[in-house]
């Protein structure tokens, strides 16, 4: 983990950001912990932050009500308490991949759908693979990276500098990974006409920059259009992709039917990728990240989710 100064930016070493290199090398120092238990202090961290965040809680139960209406208060807030554990076992699965080695978890994967991959790479150009924020976070990344030639994703700078190195960092460290930051269209497009392969977790609420609205488990949802400008510009193969934590322990990472005509109807992309997304939250509900306002944005007239 060791850097030498000279090829750390001044700014990073700023009095006022020592907590933040503290809680890195904690991180660091945790990563070494075998995964067993990880989940283990995953489920008692999980807990413990649901019971704290009483905000974030509230967020959560808010979009389970919104997205499963049929579902008990007791069941809902097992729920909101089971999605807690399952992103603090993700964050912990994250410090594995930032320093540790992933190739035992690669090769173990069940990976369904590579068939779909081959299909998608026959077209002659790149591959935009569209996926969502489930709980395995930074864990998922070289488990489909590993299954592509010429890798590549799109992030969102995060605000503190120490912790955006140490994310990034750790992200393209796997199968020389390539990083596009959300604004960054011109260099995607050029990548994927030359052959390139970009995974995008477009599934968040982006407040202003919000496009359209589609169904999302029954619910008009804010969304943005990039995947179908992206797809159009470059002529890439469009695909989904998700990746979970199974039940058993394990992890499994599905590559969907290559989208047929993406690009072409803004509306229906948008349907496609979030229909695709629904469907595997169902599967296994914990697993998303509900602990987002995915509802921030409504529609002229709806009222507030939150």
């Amino acid at each position: 983990m060791a850097v030498s100064a000279n090829k750390i930016k001044p700014r990073l070493w700023h009095m006022r950001l020592w907590p933040s290199w503290v809680l890195v090398f904690t991180l660091y120092l945790l990563s070494f912990l075998p995964m067993a238990a990880k989940q283990q202090l995953g489920k008692r961290l999980g807990r413990l932050l649901e019971a704290r965040l009483k905000s974030r809680a509230r967020v959560a139960d808010c979009n389970l009500a919104t997205c499963f209406p049929e579902m008990s208060n007791e069941a809902r807030k097992q729920l909101v308490q089971d999605s807690f554990i399952a992103c603090s076992r993700g964050f912990l699965e994250s410090t594995h991949a930032w320093w540790r080695d992933m190739s035992l978890y690669c090769d173990a994967a069940e990976v369904q759908g590579l068939e779909h991959l081959i299909d998608a790479r026959s077209k002659g150009k790149g591959v935009l693979l569209i996926g969502g924020h489930y709980s395995i976070f930074d864990f998922a990344l070289p488990l489909v990276a590993c299954h592509l030639k010429n890798p590549g994703y799109v992030y969102r700078a995060n605000k503190n500098p120490v912790i955006d190195r140490m994310i990034e960092n750790g992200r393209r460290r796997h199968f020389g990974i390539r990083p596009f930051a959300k604004r960054e269209l011109r260099p995607m497009v050029s990548f994927l006409k030359k052959g390139g392969e970009i995974w995008f977790a477009c599934d968040q609420d982006f407040g202003g920059k919000t496009e359209l609205f589609v169904p999302f488990f029954g619910v008009d949802t804010g969304c943005i259009t990039s995947p179908s400008y992206i797809a159009k510009v470059s002529g890439a193969s469009v695909m989904c992709v998700s990746h979970l934590r199974m039940p058993h322990g394990g992890y499994r990472v599905v590559f969907s039917p290559v989208q047929v005509e993406f690009g072409a109807d803004k509306q229906k992309d948008t349907e496609v990728w979030n229909r695709y997304i629904e469907n595997t939250i169902r599967e296994q509900p914990d697993q998303y990240l509900w602990l987002h306002k995915r509802f921030k944005t409504r529609p002229k007239g709806a009222g507030n989710v939150y």
